[in-house]
């Protein structure tokens, strides 16, 4: 190899090695940035997104714009959001399904929750333990009696395996000794249908869809998931109240970047994201859909859901649960 051949080779890799680190510094230089949501328009996932995309935006100095990619339970569109170039311009919402529950319930997804890197927490739903109003149970102490005094009479309705709902309610069945049959569904809406009519019994809801129904009277709230009793539901006692100790299941939202992102695009990015979802105006949007803003950074997201993924990978082995 001649000696000009050897200085391209080496300039070339020089200029390979500082673009991240140019591109950073000016970053997003007004170029759209894509969030892709990995769920319908229209859903709490969505709806987050959307209304803090503007905001966000805004502070940028860029068009933020939401690709709604649903299906396989928001499979595919994490996958498409992990394949994409990790030059700042994709973003992820990314949830317990996507980041923690997946890898455990499928045998092969993919993508990996290692191929993000987190930006931080965004909001949580609460959760709701719901039931037919004409289903015979006068409070949230009755209903466990029942529970567990008749193991397999009861069914309860989900928005799909592997959902946090879904794995919210294996955990009480495991913490309370019940058997209580699964009735998965392709979504939310169907769901809560067959509970509003009478199909089902029961079933887990988040705030964004559990409010509504539970506030039309279509729905009567039991118990909430949460450490402590939620705003919205102040009459409405906790698990742990009710002899559950210790007992918190939400469905979480994070921001993530795929992996290998520079590092200065992902610390703006999160110090915007944390200004951002904090305005009152935004905050309170989000706060009257049912969230919990519970803005951090990414290392504290990261930490987490490595705990998560210890906790909820034990249960769903114990339990052998499976989504084939």
């Amino acid at each position: 190899m001649n000696a000009t051949l050897t200085r391209r080779h080496a300039l070339a890799l020089a200029a390979a090695l500082a673009t991240p680190l140019a591109h950073a510094d000016n970053w997003p230089q007004g170029k759209p940035i894509r969030w892709v949501v990995a769920y319908p328009a229209g859903g709490g996932s969505d709806f987050l997104a959307r209304q803090l995309a503007p905001q966000l935006g805004k502070q940028l100095g860029a068009n933020l714009v939401i690709d709604n990619r649903p299906g396989a339970a928001g499979i595919i569109g994490t996958d498409n959001a992990a394949k994409s170039p990790a030059d700042g311009f994709t973003i992820l919402t990314g949830d317990n399904g996507a980041m923690v529950f997946h890898e455990a319930m499928y045998k092969k997804i993919p993508y990996a929750p290692s191929d993000f890197t987190p930006v931080g927490f965004m909001a949580r739903f609460p959760l709701i333990v719901a039931v037919h109003p004409g289903a015979g149970f006068a409070d949230g102490r009755q209903w466990l009696d029942a529970l567990k005094k008749n193991p397999g009479r009861f069914s309860y309705a989900s928005p799909g395996i592997g959902s946090p709902h879904h794995l919210a309610m294996e955990l009480l069945k495991n913490r309370t000794q019940t058997f209580v049959v699964h009735v998965p569904y392709r979504g939310t809406a169907l769901a809560v249908q067959d509970v509003i009519s009478g199909q089902v019994p029961m079933m887990v809801l988040d705030t964004a869809a559990g409010l509504p129904q539970i506030r039309a009277g279509k729905v009567k709230a039991l118990a909430v998931m949460s450490r402590k009793r939620i705003p919205a539901l102040p009459d409405v006692p906790t698990l742990d109240e009710l002899g559950i100790k210790d007992f918190e299941v939400t469905a979480w939202q994070g921001l993530f970047v795929p992996r290998g992102t520079p590092a200065e695009i992902v610390s703006r990015l999160s110090a915007e994201m944390n200004k951002a979802i904090v305005v009152p105006e935004v905050r309170a949007k989000l706060e009257d859909f049912g969230l919990e803003v519970t803005p951090t950074d990414g290392p504290a997201l990261a930490s987490f859901i490595q705990k998560e993924t210890t906790f909820w990978h034990a249960l769903i082995r114990e339990r052998k649960l499976s989504a084939e």
